[in-house]
């Protein structure tokens, strides 16, 4: 199996399988004399793991991560830190029940990649989906809490804004409500009104979507590239490689073409009066999301994907078997009822992830800061 592997400068490989002893993942070029620990890695894990509320499959992963490569306790600095070498990190599946898949081995689950797998490889893990269970985002939010380091200043959030067809108000939007509720749900509200919702999908052995809003600030003009190294372009592949996502959007998105040329162009001024201090643009609305023509403005980048249902219900549904059958299969096990809501902090990796690529080619390419034309002129 090919393409497990993302990134460019910053590159991340992941290996393993849902029921396997453990899944993790190998980050190589990342540079060199970044404090790096278990500890730095451990809470954006944590909030990903399963079983931390009944809104979730109830798994019990305690999620540990082992770093076991690239690293070096550096007694000049008093601090263990990257060496510039392959990061290696593991962490260990120790709540497996593979018997409950045993039923349904040579069904094909709607909704699920059981078929195209089987035609692709012929052959399939059919416990709990193999590699293509969502159990391997857990990698790509470690290697995220790496990516966070490696750009000065960046912040990155998420936060779940949508549920069915249910939204939040974004007049009522609190990052610090993101963390005080099981959904990480920017509404307190909503978030309340969640609990019932989705205790009702879940008594019904069903399932629901979500969509997810993922935020980046602190991030410097000018990464990107016009044309094939799009930063839009590699930040919705990357999204859309997330498990179960089927539509990104990056700023206004698809909002953007009921707009008018006057209302979708971000108008812009020059920083004064209050505005900032350095003489630079500043813009006046975000209907770009902070990409325009491939390359960071400089404002928040605003991305939001949505996330399918979770294809693996009780409710009994037709399909076939792999010798040609009809039949019917309901999905027994552990699932989350709206996968959507751990989707949150894979989103936030994956954004860490592509932007520290940039900023890596960035810096390549033509040094610390990009040429600005309101700098000084060249000499």
């Amino acid at each position: 199996m090919s393409f497990n592997t993302f990134g460019h400068m910053f590159r991340v490989t992941t290996f393993g399988e849902s029921h396997g002893p453990a899944i993790g993942c190998v980050v190589d070029g990342c540079p060199p004399g970044i404090p790096l620990t278990e500890a730095d890695i451990q809470p954006f894990l944590d909030k990903r793991r399963p079983g931390q509320s009944r809104f979730t499959t109830q798994r019990a992963e305690p999620d540990q991560v082992r770093i076991l490569s690239g690293v070096f306790k550096d007694e000049r600095m008093g601090a263990q830190v990257t060496t510039g070498t392959p990061i290696g990190l593991l962490i260990d599946n120790v709540d497996q029940r593979s018997k409950d898949y045993s039923d349904i081995r040579d069904k094909y689950r709607p909704g699920h990649a059981d078929y195209t797998y089987d035609v692709k490889y012929g052959q399939r893990d059919y416990r709990g989906g193999g590699r293509q269970s969502a159990r391997e985002t857990a990698t790509r939010v470690a290697a995220g809490a790496i990516a966070r380091k490696i750009v000065p200043g960046m912040t990155v959030r998420a936060a779940l804004i949508q549920m069915g067809p249910e939204k939040i108000d974004r007049a009522r939007w609190d990052w610090n409500e993101v963390d005080r509720n099981p959904f990480f749900c920017p509404d307190a509200q909503k978030a309340k009104f969640f609990e019932g919702y989705l205790d009702g999908i879940r008594k019904k052995g069903s399932s629901v979507g979500a969509v997810i809003e993922v935020v980046a600030e602190g991030v410097p003009a000018g990464l990107g590239a016009p044309i094939y190294g799009k930063l839009d372009g590699d930040l919705a592949a990357a999204m859309m490689g997330i498990n179960a996502v089927k539509g990104v959007e990056i700023g206004a998105g698809m909002g953007a073409a009921a707009l008018t040329g006057e209302e979708n162009g971000d108008e812009m001024r020059i920083a004064h009066e209050g505005l900032g201090n350095d003489g630079r643009p500043v813009f006046l609305s975000n209907n770009a999301g902070g990409v325009l023509g491939g390359i960071s403005t400089g404002q928040p980048i605003v991305v939001r994907f949505a996330v399918k249902p979770t294809s693996s219900i009780l409710t009994a549904r037709r399909t076939v078997d792999r010798y040609g059958g009809e039949t019917e299969i309901s999905t027994k096990g552990r699932h989350d009822p709206c996968v959507g809501i751990r989707a949150v902090p894979i989103g936030e990796a994956m954004m860490a992830c592509v932007v520290a690529d940039h900023f890596l080619r960035q810096r390549a390419q033509v040094g610390e800061s990009p040429a600005w034309p309101f700098a000084k002129p060249r000499s």
